[in-house]
């Protein structure tokens, strides 16, 4: 599986994810937002609707919401801190729900910096491809 290429950025968001992922000690200085630990998650881990959701982000779509793909503010402060615009989010259908449900996916302009969350942004875990 293909996955959409994304702008690549190095610096300091990606060493504050490498360092949450691999146990490293994390360090910001007085114009970074330090992140709260963000776990991972692997692909085939993911419940199928998220597999569904990744495959029509890479398509570039349709998404079955309006507000998917819209830009995901970050407010909770979880993620690593980016300027408005890096962060996207999409819908992951919740069978059952007769709403969005609280499921979504979270895209960074990385390649491959894709975050899962079950709970409505109450936490995240980065989708690890490599297991």
């Amino acid at each position: 599986m293909r996955f959409p290429p994304r702008i690549t950025r190095i610096g300091a968001a990606a060493a504050v994810l490498s360092g949450l992922l691999v146990g490293g000690a994390v360090t910001a200085n007085a114009t970074e937002t330090s992140p709260t630990a963000v776990g991972s998650i692997c692909y085939d881990n993911l419940p199928p609707q998220a597999h569904d959701t990744l495959d029509l982000i890479e398509q570039g779509g349709p998404y079955p919401f309006p507000q998917d793909g819209g830009v995901f503010q970050n407010r909770e402060g979880l993620l690593p801190s980016q300027s408005t615009g890096y962060y996207h989010e999409y819908t992951v259908i919740t069978p059952g729900s007769s709403d969005r449900g609280a499921r979504r996916i979270v895209t960074g302009e990385e390649h491959q910096e894709d975050y899962y969350t079950a709970d409505h942004y109450e936490s995240f875990k980065l989708v690890d491809y490599s297991c």
